[in-house]
């Protein structure tokens, strides 16, 4: 295993993704701004944060996998919203 979250390749990918959802969520309309906007930012957060937090908990197995399952329960969670603004904004 690497020697900092910061070494694995997930990590770094959700975090420019994280970023890259923040100044997008920013470019709503301004009343999505504080209702979807929020919630993309929240959960994107959500999928890179969990990984850093299980990585922290990595000499305890079953606890570095329950946090790999909320960062992928997350990661959904950004998907759904990601389709709804696509569907209510975008199409």
């Amino acid at each position: 295993m690497s020697n900092s979250y910061k070494d694995l390749e997930v990590y770094r990918e959700l975090f420019d993704l994280f970023v890259e959802f923040h100044k997008f969520s920013l470019k709503l309309p301004k009343n999505e701004t504080y209702e979807q906007g929020s919630q993309i930012r929240r959960s994107a957060d959500s999928v890179n944060s969990n990984i850093v937090e299980g990585y922290g908990r990595k000499d305890y197995k079953k606890d570095f996998v329950r946090f790999l399952t909320y960062s992928h329960a997350s990661n959904l969670e950004t998907i759904n919203h990601l389709r709804k603004i696509s569907r209510v904004h975008i199409e």
